[in-house]
């Protein structure tokens, strides 16, 4: 019977029997140790499988931290001879080559975490399942990320996960955004009557001071009589105050040393041990004790209440057993078992290197390049945070006269390539003072400078950068290739930063010097976004001479396809980006793909491909969420505000912006501020408050400002004219029209041409305006600028009727009419239709658009099912196990008014 927890096993019970019947999802229970975070995950146990549900398991053992990807196997190892089989080829590969069990290349953690959703979802096809995950603190990084993943994906599953983590602990499942119940201690009602259950024989006094000690924790309720009646005998005066878990430890201790040397050296090695596997901890105990040993050497231990021996597995009743015990033995001894253990597990390398490293009490170059295997074997099972901190680890214990520079220069290299920019730079300046070949110490200069923050963008610290890329790039045969990897963070942050033109110069020219040939796409990629205005013809020129498929690398398709819209130019920037996007998905990499959707999504809204660019922004907004890079999340939010504001949901539109703008305020990239002006002044121009839309958009112009931005300020140009020439302001909307066409001429982009184009009517004099209307939508070069090509439209109509000429009017009325709602911009939309009307023509409400009523994820999965793609293949494109797939086209049906995946071609989906 649990004492007090009543409000607690009512809420895990909703939570089973609510996933039980298709709602699934995940809950965090946290708490102090011996709050009853494990009874009440074993109480959830116990109601699942009466109910005939499934339950799956992993204890979080804090010397298996450092193993990837071992928490999971722990986890999926009971059902993975079962149900593997019935995983996708890729999906199955993923997972094996995580935990060990193939030389597939390395996958993707999220790779990793889909083939474990679906592996799951396929189980809960058969029975509920419950995940139980107690100690989620010292769970591996790798396995925490991936169960993560899973827990932010389990509605519609027939799945309960319970994540158990001990209070003051960081683990990833903290930010994973789940729910959780905080434990709290017992009241003293509750406290007394489990102590009077477990101990009934205690004489008044001494059981108000047991409560007093325990303080409400449970397991202290119940561990110190225990230790008390052990004892034999009491003291009466009261000990000295120590905290319930000390106080506890202290407990578990006595009982240790009163068993017999055999056992208490068997019981170091199962707490030093990662696996709780019988065998190799009585191998290694007679290691250390130099005897036969047998499961009767532990049997005092379980008699104790120390352990529990099930089968082949050794397991602590509680885990302040473990550490007591681990902790208490001699620094002398706790080495002996490591190097024990180290013996013992002569074939499993990875757990092998990592005890011959807890063994070793100084720098060992033998166990760090033991290590550094270690990290090379978690690169290729797909964890390289895991390989970073190996190599890390590995550093430790190497002189700085061997291998310590090149392992911390290798490690942070990696936590470069995971976005760890902070760790790399003190790993970088560790590694300093080591000695390093010479092109090792090129390589560590080169990333130091790419990875200065604190020198701003100077021409002096270019210049020493494009200096220590040339001599890369001749002393290594990859040297080119990285010292472009290397100069890329340094062109985005031009773009962002806004140096001198000598700093933008100097960048250009250090990659140029770099480039194999005049199209190499990286050389292309800096040039953008170092010197946007300076480089943009160039760029843009030799885009258009690269052959199909000339660049088939997803990262280097996203790094062209965003750079082409740092220059305006998104018509060029699309098939890269959707390439990029299509390689990302096939790839799992889930980070890399939320940047290259947002990407994708504004270039989608300046194209005119408005229900493309939402689903785009919503994909990359909850990717962003999960990998952790909340700048791209604001991104994405702000091209959804926009969207909404065209869409007419005013309210949706200015939410998104200010909780956007509070998160950039807190986050620091505050360069990103000119996209929130942007939706800012989109929003006012669609409310028709065009002194506000001039205020916001001339913000992003002016270098006072906190959103100053050069470049951003030109994506609401054509805005900020629109509403100089409706506010009287004349002379305004003339000086940025020719801004505006300067810059299109210098650049060549072709997204400020659209834009001169449609403007240039609005800031021309009445009597000259007629013909620039007419050259300009007669023009091709709005082809393929449909948004800006129905503005012109409107504009005409308007300045027809507003000359009287009613019938006239109509036609490029209606033809702004017809657009706005292809587009499915219904605020603009409804100005079209109220221009008409006045011209004399009656028009109806816009017809709903039964696609309108799907979600953005909706839409996805409704026009993936059309082409014929199955749920699994669905899944595996979104990251969604196929239950989920299925559940979301369960809604889609009635929504499009059809009852089959059949009819779905049918259906009108949109035709961006």
């Amino acid at each position: 019977m649990l004492y007090g927890r009543e409000a607690e096993l009512r809420l895990l019970s909703d939570h089973v029997s609510a996933s039980f019947d298709g709602a699934g999802g995940a809950l965090l229970l946290r708490g102090e140790a011996g709050i009853g975070k494990t009874t009440l995950l074993g109480a959830a146990r116990e109601a699942a499988v009466a109910r005939g549900g499934r339950t799956l398991s992993a204890l979080g053992v804090q010397s298996e931290a450092s193993v990837p990807f071992a928490g999971l196997h722990q986890l999926l190892k009971p059902v993975l001879p079962d149900h593997a089989p019935s995983l996708l080829a890729r999906q199955r590969d993923a997972l094996f080559a995580a935990f060990g069990m193939s030389d597939s290349a390395a996958p993707e953690m999220f790779s990793v975490g889909l083939a474990s959703l679906e592996l799951i979802s396929g189980l809960a096809e058969e029975a509920p399942v419950v995940l139980l995950i107690d100690d989620a603190q010292w769970i591996d990084r790798p396995s925490s990320e991936v169960l993560a993943f899973v827990a932010r994906r389990l509605e519609g599953e027939r799945v309960a996960m319970l994540v158990a983590v001990r209070e003051g602990h960081e683990t990833v499942l903290n930010d994973a955004g789940l729910p959780e119940v905080q434990l709290e201690k017992l009241t003293g009602d509750a406290a007394a009557a489990l102590l009077a259950a477990r101990a009934p024989e205690l004489d008044p006094a001494l059981r108000q001071r047991l409560l007093a000690e325990a303080a409400g924790n449970p397991l202290a309720l119940v561990e110190l009589p225990t230790a008390l009646h052990r004892e034999g005998t009491v003291a009466q005066s009261p000990l000295p105050w120590l905290p319930t878990t000390r106080r506890l430890e202290r407990s578990f201790l006595a009982r240790a040393s009163a068993l017999p040397e055999v056992t208490r050296t068997a019981l170091l090695i199962a707490a030093a041990d990662d696996e709780g596997d019988l065998a190799e901890i009585l191998t290694a105990a007679e290691i250390v004790a130099g005897a036969a040993l047998s499961v009767s050497s532990l049997e005092p231990a379980v008699h104790a209440g120390l352990i529990e021996v099930r089968g082949h597995a050794v397991r602590f009743r509680h885990p302040l057993i473990r550490s007591a015990v681990y902790h208490a033995a001699a620094p002398s001894r706790r080495l002996a078992g490591h190097a024990a253990l180290a013996k013992a597990l002569a074939a499993h390398h990875e757990r092998r290197a990592w005890h011959r490293a807890a063994a070793t009490p100084g720098p060992d170059d033998d166990v760090a390049l033991d290590l550094e295997q270690a990290a090379c074997r978690a690169l290729r099972r797909g964890a390289p945070r895991a390989a970073a901190e190996a190599l890390r680890q590995a550093a430790l214990r190497s002189r700085p006269q061997t291998h310590r520079g090149r392992l911390l220069l290798r490690s942070a290299e990696i936590n470069f390539e995971l976005g760890e920019a902070d760790t790399a730079r003190r790993q970088l300046a560790e590694a300093r003072s080591a000695e390093l070949a010479t092109e090792e110490r090129l390589r560590l200069t080169l990333w130091a400078e790419a990875l200065d923050e604190e020198s701003g963008f100077r021409p002096e610290r270019v210049r020493a950068f494009a200096d220590v890329a040339d001599q890369l790039a001749g002393a290594d045969s990859d040297g080119a290739a990285l010292a472009l990897r290397a100069l890329w963070p340094l062109s985005i942050g031009c773009w962002y930063g806004n140096p001198a033109e000598e700093t933008r110069g100097l960048v250009v020219k250090a990659a140029r010097r770099l480039r194999k040939d005049d199209s190499e796409p990286m050389v292309l990629s800096v040039a953008a976004c170092a010197d946007p205005v300076g480089e943009a013809a160039w760029v843009i020129d030799r885009t258009t001479r690269l052959a199909p498929g000339a660049v088939d690398d997803p990262a280097e398709q996203h790094a062209l396809g965003a750079s082409l819209t740092a220059i305006w130019a998104y018509d060029l920037a699309w098939p890269y980006l959707c390439a990029a996007v299509d390689g990302l998905r096939q790839q799992g990499r889930l980070g890399l793909l939320g940047e290259a959707l947002a990407s994708q999504a504004w270039a989608a809204l300046h194209l005119g491909k408005h229900r493309l660019a939402r689903t785009a922004a919503d994909e990359s907004r909850r990717l962003s969420r999960d990998t952790g890079r909340s700048r791209w999340a604001c991104v994405a939010e702000l091209a959804l505000a926009t969207l909404a504001s065209e869409r007419g949901e005013s309210e949706t539109a200015t939410g998104l912006i200010r909780t956007t703008e509070a998160d950039l305020l807190s986050l620091g990239p505050r360069s990103i501020l000119g996209f929130a002006q942007f939706a800012r002044g989109r929003h006012a121009m669609v409310n028709k408050q065009y002194d506000d839309a001039f205020e916001q958009l001339t913000r992003v112009l002016d270098p006072a400002d906190i959103t100053y931005h050069p470049f951003v300020g030109y994506l609401g140009m054509a805005d900020l004219i629109e509403a100089a020439v409706r506010t009287g302001r004349g002379d305004a909307a003339q000086r940025h029209y020719a801004q505006l066409s300067a810059m299109a001429e210098r650049t060549t982009a072709p997204y400020l041409r659209a834009m001169a184009a449609y403007v240039r009517p609005l800031v021309a004099a009445d009597d000259q305006a007629e013909p620039l209307y007419r050259r300009a939508l007669d023009d091709r070069l709005l082809a393929n600028w449909p948004f800006h090509r129905a503005q012109l439209l409107l504009a005409h109509g308007r300045w027809l009727r507003r000359r009287r000429r009613i019938v006239e009017a109509r036609g490029p009325l209606r033809a702004a009419v017809e657009s706005f709602d292809a587009l499915g911009i219904t605020a603009i939309g409804e100005d079209a239709r109220a221009e008409l009307r006045a011209a004399g023509e009656a028009v109806g409400r816009p017809t709903p658009s039964t696609v309108d009523s799907l979600t953005p994820q909706e839409l996805q999965i409704a026009r993936m099912a059309a082409t014929g793609m199955t749920n699994r293949e669905i899944g595996t494109r979104l990251f969604l196990s196929h239950r989920t797939v299925g559940q979301h086209l369960y809604r889609i049906f009635p929504k499009l008014g059809i009852t089959s995946r059949g009819q779905l071609h049918l259906a009108d989906l949109g035709g961006d």
